[in-house]
């Protein structure tokens, strides 16, 4: 890897970080937060592809997703925001400086890993013919990002609506997935990473970190975990919300149907459903699914 490169990079999003630190820790406004974490990424990807200036097609596609995705998001998220008047996140830290700082710290710390396959792309002097590796990893970033819009949209819309005030979302892709937005993001930044992969040799393999780090944190940090708990604390006592989350895929884009008829251990293990994700339903709610699991084994060792 070019260390000059991540050096000046992780320079940049620190410095960048701290300017919105220091408007939230001052100013107590945290409406920028989203919009400062995706912007992150669209300066670190123009700063490398410039610096470098050799301008081959596949650091300037890489480049051009990440700029899109980044705007799209950061603006998505930013009017968001401004229209629902407030982040609850930082109900326990606007007047904690330290908290407030470890929020700052990690963001950035997202920012410059999430964004090292492309920086060490924009930062190769290595840049083979285009193989399979970068088309399919632009077909399924393409894909990612058009997962990702229209969930964003479509629960957008639906708690626009007055008529849905206090229910769930499940129209449209959020009928195959607890999270569509999450597997689109997921899914994008793995797209990413594989279209990085001829240029990568030796140490340079470590930018698999990237794609790993955005996975585990929605996984099990500040995406599904958090939108889960919110999600049962609300509707946990809810009949239609519990079997809603029976059928329903908490990540990947499956049928209802398919997927709740699949047995509980397979979805634990190749998709993503895990204990966490239900610990705050009520206890009747977690002793139903014990008995029902034990007397699905229990039909199959009849059969």
């Amino acid at each position: 890897m070019d260390s000059n490169f991540l050096g000046l990079t992780a320079i940049v999003t620190l410095g960048y970080q701290f300017i919105f630190f220091v408007i939230t820790a001052l100013l107590k406004f945290d409406k920028v937060t989203d919009f400062a974490g995706s912007t992150n990424f669209i300066v670190l990807a123009i700063l490398t592809l410039v610096l470098q200036g050799s301008w081959y097609f596949r650091q300037v596609i890489l480049s051009l997703f990440v700029v899109i995705w980044g705007l799209r998001l950061g603006l998505f998220l930013l009017m968001r925001i401004l229209q629902w008047g407030e982040d609850r996140r930082f109900d326990d830290k606007r007047d904690n400086l330290g908290k407030l700082a470890i929020f700052w710290i990690l963001q950035a710390i997202w920012v410059w890993t999430v964004s090292l396959p492309v920086t060490v792309v924009n930062a190769s002097d290595k840049q083979p013919p285009l193989q399979a590796q970068d088309i399919i990893g632009w077909i399924m970033w393409s894909i990612g990002i058009l997962v990702e819009i229209t969930a964003d949209q479509q629960k957008l819309a639906f708690k626009n609506s007055p008529e849905n005030r206090g229910k769930w979302c499940t129209v449209g892709l959020w009928k195959y997935s607890r999270h569509p937005n999450y597997f689109g993001e997921i899914f994008l930044w793995w797209g990413v990473f594989l279209a990085s992969t001829p240029v990568l040799e030796g140490a340079k393999w470590l930018v698999v970190v990237g794609p790993v780090f955005v996975t585990l944190l929605l996984l099990f940090v500040s995406g599904i975990p958090l939108l889960e708990a919110s999600g049962d604390k609300k509707f946990g006592n809810v009949a239609a919300y519990r079997s809603y989350k029976r059928k329903t895929s908490p990540l990947i884009l499956l049928p209802p149907g398919v997927y709740g008829n699949l047995p509980q251990w397979f979805k634990a293990i190749l998709l993503f459903e895990f204990p966490l994700y239900s610990r705050n339903l009520p206890q009747e709610e977690l002793s139903w699914n014990r008995r029902s699991q034990q007397g699905s084994r229990a039909e199959q060792k009849m059969s």
